[in-house]
């Protein structure tokens, strides 16, 4: 199986700062089978740059929806327009090299069932902290600043170190493990549906892990730059339902307002501090 076909799902929003690079990109790889760009209502010339590589490679086609039905929900629809064995989630803000597909695939069908990440750099060559992370612990997080902190260290000596959870920015997986698990949850508008993901392929008893030796370039937050308010909203909201999905049922009535409290108490600062960064 570890040679079966790749299909990438590319889920675009205002996007062309990074599309026309990220597809050509693609269009090259190893194993790719089948590209799917689901663009949710951009209003920019995102949709230009994807129907010119559509007609140039009849492996990509693409779903224009009417509206912006959030992340997880384009992710799943992608991945039913498509029918090759591995599936393989790009962020168009991420530069993939012409192996680093196939390298993933080769790594998660080492390990049987798996879901595997790669590393990413952003264009100052700082590491992504989000390519490794640990499962929050939103109780521990109201006693210590440093639970706050869910980056994982690099291990440079380990080509393929096990993780809680690595980015929806880049991941691969089996096709049969995303359809065993239900694939994302559309729950989610945006952040958080890839910790969730990967907390549930775990609990599927199968394995998430970041290949060290699979670089790529990550030019984070092209998407985010033109609604700020928009994206912490949802940011938010995000981590209150992973909350609600995997921890509130184990923790009292006073804790889970605590949680609230710490979660929304921070939005109107993050909100603010994106509007000026906008």
């Amino acid at each position: 199986m570890s040679d079966g076909g790749i299909a990438v799902v590319v889920v675009a929003y205002n996007s062309e700062e990074t599309l026309d690079e990220c597809l050509a990109r693609l269009r090259a790889a190893q194993g790719v089978e089948e590209i799917r760009v689901v663009d949710n209502a951009s209003r920019d010339a995102g949709i230009d740059i994807v129907q010119r590589h559509a007609l140039a490679d009849a492996r990509l086609r693409f779903i224009a929806n009417p509206d912006n039905p959030g992340f997880a929900v384009a992710c799943n629809q992608g991945a039913a327009a498509s029918t090759a064995p591995w599936l393989a989630f790009v962020n168009p803000d991420c530069f993939i090299e012409v192996d680093t597909l196939a390298r993933l695939r080769e790594a998660a069908a080492s390990q049987g069932d798996a879901l595997v990440g790669g590393v990413m750099r952003g264009e100052d060559g700082a590491l992504d902290a989000a390519a490794r992370r640990r499962d929050p612990d939103f109780a521990a997080m109201l006693r210590s600043r440093r639970a706050r902190e869910l980056s994982i260290p690099r291990d440079p000596a380990t080509p393929l170190q096990l993780v809680d959870a690595v980015s929806g920015a880049l991941m691969v997986l089996p096709r049969s493990l995303f359809a065993r698990i239900g694939g994302f949850d559309e729950g989610y508008r945006l952040h958080a549906e890839d910790l969730d993901l990967c907390r549930r392929v775990r609990q599927a008893g199968a394995m998430v892990a970041v290949a060290n030796e699979a670089e790529v370039l990550h030019v984070r937050g092209v998407s985010s730059r033109a609604r700020p308010l928009f994206v912490e909203w949802h940011k938010h909201r995000g981590l209150w339902r992973y909350f609600g999905r995997f921890e509130a049922a184990r923790r009292g009535r006073i804790t889970r307002m605590a949680v609230f409290a710490m979660i929304w108490g921070r939005f109107p600062l993050a909100a603010l501090r994106a509007a000026l960064r906008r």
